[in-house]
């Protein structure tokens, strides 16, 4: 999911109008409107400063809007509600094991299985034996394999 994307989605979880979200960021009304229909089609990132304030306006983090970053725990987790949202990955536990569930009711199911079980079978042969493990590197490097 992107920035625009996450921004739309919390303004219509908040009930607002892109000119609601636009004047109360400050914007001229003739053109709040537009500003905020430009963040949520991706053709302008709203800058730092704007995240923050419509954070506040939104009644959210600004980590919930701006993109995440995969390099921090908190930036991870972003990453994973925005799974959920966008392919319906989501927690669960079995056996007592923390893992993350496929949504069996949506459409993509079937494709998004079949990519995460051959993932699964070539990360196994990677590390079962020592000289594929960098046939399992060049695997995931050059994903998806070309189709003969």
């Amino acid at each position: 999911m992107n920035i625009g994307e996450r921004i739309k989605r919390i303004r219509m979880l908040r009930g607002m109008t892109q000119k609601d979200l636009g004047i109360a960021l400050g914007f001229p009304e003739r053109s709040a409107d537009v500003r905020v229909a430009q963040y949520e089609s991706g053709s302008r990132t709203p800058k730092e400063d704007v995240i923050q304030e419509m954070a506040k306006v939104l009644k959210v983090k600004p980590k919930a809007i701006a993109d995440p970053d995969y390099n921090t725990y908190i930036g991870l987790m972003y990453m994973f509600f925005d799974l959920e949202e966008t392919y319906g990955i989501h927690v669960d536990e079995i056996d007592g094991e923390l893992c993350l569930r496929l949504d069996r009711s949506r459409k993509d199911y079937t494709e998004l299985f079949d990519m995460l079980l051959k993932w699964n079978e070539t990360r196994k042969n990677g590390q079962a034996d020592f000289d594929s493990s960098a046939a399992y590197e060049e695997w995931k490097l050059h994903y998806p394999p070309s189709i003969r």
